[in-house]
């Protein structure tokens, strides 16, 4: 009989506490702890600050869901090449074709960054491919539907959003036709790469739809904690004072967009739930997160180069706040 041994100065791998293993501890200390823990979280202002935190993640949770579905289903049976046969030969022509083609292709923000590379090395042309990738996001009808069930008030809403990250897109498309040089994306980022998956299609979207919930759900957490804390610790004088000023008000929300770095799937209820500020500035942070923030910028980083995001993440900005600021103007007025 013999026996494997391990091979000599290898170390046993060390065991690794997991997340699930953590979250486990927590509930038994919580349940443990439940009556001193209530008496010392029974406050009004963390009372409020739950159920802000709560509702926004309830109200998001549903789309979210589906959202990741439909992006696994399109990772493992829709394949790159359908969306290049659709889009015209001149770049200029395919930009607002891509971005159109961004309603029938919804997913997160983090989904669309491999996807434009896909395209750009299948042959679409890069203008076309960064209309997609600014487009996908929220103009997907996961994302109007949200916007809609957020601000049941305010349908012209959900309008200005479309059109102003329409609009975005195809601005930076044009703009790539026009300034925009070969040199700037990463060579690696064209080098077509064949990755091959066990189990076939069902693995691709089970895996895509639990690393997509993961990474959304996180970023809804973050958000419904964001907001929580705004309704809580800033005074609602000083909203009301920042609604007064359009000009501010616009800055701050499109830098808290690019900040908060918010799934598209859940944003709209966190921008709902900011009151005291006028539509325009919640419309420039639905029109701003999907097209340039904190990881989406780190994503365009590591896939096009830095060279690339270090020119494509402030124009984004610049572009998708004029554009959102123009379209909130002539649909929603002084609202």
């Amino acid at each position: 009989m013999t026996t494997t041994a391990s091979p000599p100065g290898r170390a046993r791998p060390r065991r690794r506490i997991t997340s699930l293993e953590v979250l486990c501890a927590l509930l038994v200390a919580a349940v443990v702890f439940q009556a001193p823990l209530a008496s010392v979280l029974d406050v009004p202002a963390l009372r409020t600050g739950s159920t802000v935190f709560v509702a926004v993640c309830v109200q998001a949770m549903p789309f979210l869901v589906l959202g990741v579905l439909i992006s696994g289903l399109i990772a493992a049976f829709v394949p790159p090449e359908a969306l290049r046969r659709m889009l015209p030969s001149h770049a200029a022509a395919a930009v607002p074709v891509a971005g159109v083609a961004g309603l029938a292709l919804p997913g997160c923000e983090c989904a669309s960054v491999p996807v434009a590379r896909r395209l750009m090395q299948q042959g679409v042309a890069p203008a076309a491919a960064l209309a997609f990738l600014l487009a996908a996001p929220a103009v997907n009808p996961i994302v109007l539907v949200s916007t809609a069930v957020a601000f049941p008030a305010e349908p012209l809403m959900v309008l200005a959003r479309f059109l102003g990250s329409l609009l975005t897109a195809c601005v930076m498309g044009w703009l790539w036709v026009r300034v925009g040089k070969a040199e700037w994306i990463a060579e690696r980022a064209l080098r077509r790469m064949e990755h091959g998956v066990e189990g076939g299609r069902w693995a691709v979207f089970t895996e895509t739809a639990r690393h997509d919930l993961v990474e959304a759900g996180g970023f809804l957490v973050l958000g419904g904690l964001t907001s929580a804390v705004f309704n809580v610790v800033v005074p609602a004088e000083w909203m009301q004072s920042l609604g007064g000023q359009l000009v501010l008000g616009v800055l701050v929300m499109a830098v808290l967009a690019v900040v908060l770095a918010l799934c598209s799937e859940a944003d709209a209820f966190v921008a709902a739930s900011l009151s005291g500020l006028p539509l325009i500035p919640k419309l420039v942070f639905l029109v701003v997160g999907p097209a340039v923030d904190l990881k989406l910028i780190a994503l365009q980083s590591g896939t096009f180069g830095r060279r690339f995001a270090a020119r494509f993440a402030p124009a984004t900005f610049v572009v998708a706040v004029a554009c959102s600021v123009a379209v909130g103007a002539l649909l929603l007025g002084g609202a």
